[in-house]
C-alpha cells in the first residue's frame, strides 16, 4: 500500500498539464479564490464619428453602458411618446402582466395616438402595454397611470422615484404619455439609461421588438391590430426596438436599439429631422467599431485534477460562468493562461475555486474568471500517515 502511495505522489508531481489549444498557456501557480468574472472594459476609450440631423444623439454599447457617441448629449428636451419607455418599466415593477384593469373615463379620448378604449372596458396590464409600445397609445398610458397608481400625478410620482434610482439628473415626468408640458423633459444621456433599464426586462424586450399583434375590443369578438411604430424594425439588419415619439414642439424622436453577432447597441435622437437616417448611421459606425468576444462558455474550461487523500481520486475544475468580451475592432492576439495546481488535497466542497483563466491582450489582463471544482470530495475517515505528512511538506497555497 505504502509503495503504491509513494508512486501515485511521484506521478502527480510530475504532471505537466499542456494544452495544445492555439494562444493558450499554462501555469502550475495556485491562486486565490477568486469568485467573480471580471472582463476588463476595453471601449471605454473607443468613440465614433458621424453626423446626425438629431438635436441631441447618443449612442450606447447595451451591456457596459459604454458610450460610443455623443451630441449635447446631456440638454435637457422634451421626449414625446419616448417617454412610454419609462411607463412600461414602472409598471411592470409595480403590478403583474395578467393585473385586470378597467378603463376609467380619464383614459377615454385622450389625445393623439389612441386604441379608442371604451369606460369600463377590462384588458390586462400586458395588453395594455402592446397597445401603449407597439401603437404609441395614450389612453392606454393613461389607463395603465390609473390602473397601477390610481391616478397620472402618482403614476409620475413613480416614474420620478425610477427615474432617482438610476441616477438620471436631468429627466423628470408630469404624465405617462409625453404630451407637452414645460416641466416634463430628459437628455439623450438619461433616455438611453431608461432603455437600457427596460431592455432589461423580458417581456419589454420581446414587446419593443413585435412588429404587429392583436388584443382584444372591448369583450367583443372582434380585435384591434397593433402596428409597431417603429420602421427600423423592418428596415434595419438587426433591429429590436424600442420606441418612436413626435409632437409639435418635440420634434421627431426616436430610441432604437439593434443585436449583430452579440453585439447590443441603444442609439437616441430628441428633435431629430432624418432620424431613421440618424440611428442608421449611428448603429453601422457602432457595429463597425466594437467586436463582442465570447472568450469561454460556462462550462467550456474543463480540466481533471488529481485529489490526494479523498474519498475521490479526480475531480472536475471549470468556469462556471461565461466569459464575455468588447474589444475595439481590428485587436490584436488574445492570448489564455490557465493557473491551476497539479493536485488538491482532498476536504473541498462543490464550487471551490481553485485556480483562474486569464486573459491577455498585448501583455495586458483583460478578462479573468475562476476555475471551480464540479463536486465536492471529503478527507478519508483514516487519513494515512503518509498523505498527512504529504500535506506538510508539500502544502497548497
Amino acid at each position: 500500500m505504502k509503495h503504491r502511495l509513494i508512486r501515485f505522489f511521484a506521478f502527480a508531481l510530475s504532471v505537466v498539464l499542456v494544452f495544445s489549444c492555439p494562444g493558450v498557456l499554462f501555469s502550475t501557480a495556485a491562486q486565490e479564490d477568486d469568485k467573480s468574472s471580471s472582463p476588463v472594459n476595453r471601449i471605454a476609450g473607443v468613440r465614433v464619428t458621424v453626423s446626425v440631423s438629431g438635436r441631441a444623439a447618443l449612442l450606447m454599447e447595451e451591456k457596459s453602458g459604454t458610450v460610443l457617441f455623443e451630441k449635447s448629449a446631456d440638454v435637457r428636451l422634451p421626449m414625446a411618446s419616448t417617454t412610454k419607455i419609462m411607463t412600461a418599466l414602472v409598471a411592470l415593477e409595480h403590478a403583474s402582466p395578467d393585473q385586470k384593469i378597467v378603463t376609467p373615463k380619464e383614459a377615454v379620448g385622450t389625445e393623439g395616438s389612441s386604441i379608442y378604449l371604451f369606460e369600463g372596458e377590462t384588458l390586462s396590464l400586458e395588453e395594455l402595454l402592446w397597445a401603449l409600445l407597439l401603437a404609441s397609445a395614450n389612453d392606454a398610458a393613461v389607463a395603465i397611470a390609473c390602473g397601477v397608481a390610481g391616478g397620472i400625478e402618482e403614476f409620475a410620482a413613480l416614474m420620478n422615484e425610477k427615474a432617482a434610482e438610476l441616477g438620471l439628473e436631468n429627466t423628470h415626468f408630469v404624465n405617462p404619455h409625453g404630451l407637452d408640458d414645460p416641466d416634463h423633459y430628459t437628455t439623450a444621456r438619461d433616455l438611453a439609461t431608461i432603455a437600457r433599464a427596460a431592455l432589461a426586462n423580458p417581456l419589454i424586450r420581446k414587446m419593443v421588438a413585435t412588429r404587429k399583434t392583436t388584443i382584444p375590443h372591448n369583450g367583443e369578438e372582434g380585435v384591434r391590430l397593433l402596428v409597431n411604430h417603429n420602421k427600423l424594425l423592418r428596415l434595419y439588419n438587426g433591429a429590436t426596438g424600442v420606441k418612436t415619439g413626435f409632437t409639435k414642439r418635440t420634434g421627431r424622436c426616436l430610441v432604437s436599439s439593434a443585436e449583430r453577432d452579440g453585439l447590443s447597441l441603444i442609439a437616441v435622437t430628441l428633435d431629430a429631422p432624418s432620424d431613421w437616417n440618424d440611428h442608421r448611421a449611428m448603429l453601422d459606425a457602432g457595429f463597425a467599431a466594437v467586436s463582442a468576444l465570447a472568450l469561454a462558455k460556462k462550462g467550456e474550461l474543463s480540466f481533471s485534477l488529481p485529489v490526494v487523500g479523498g474519498t475521490a481520486e479526480i475531480v472536475t475544475v471549470q468556469n462556471s460562468m461565461p466569459v464575455d468580451l468588447l474589444l475595439p475592432s481590428g485587436h490584436g492576439e488574445i492570448t489564455r493562461v490557465i493557473e491551476l495546481s497539479r493536485f488538491l488535497y482532498a476536504g473541498f466542497p462543490e464550487g471551490k475555486a481553485v485556480g483562474r483563466a486569464v486573459w491577455y491582450l498585448d501583455g495586458e489582463r483583460i478578462a479573468q474568471t475562476p476555475l471551480e471544482t464540479a463536486s465536492a470530495v471529503a478527507n478519508l475517515k483514516k487519513p494515512n500517515w503518509f498523505v498527512s505528512l504529504w500535506r506538510k511538506i508539500f502544502p497548497i497555497k
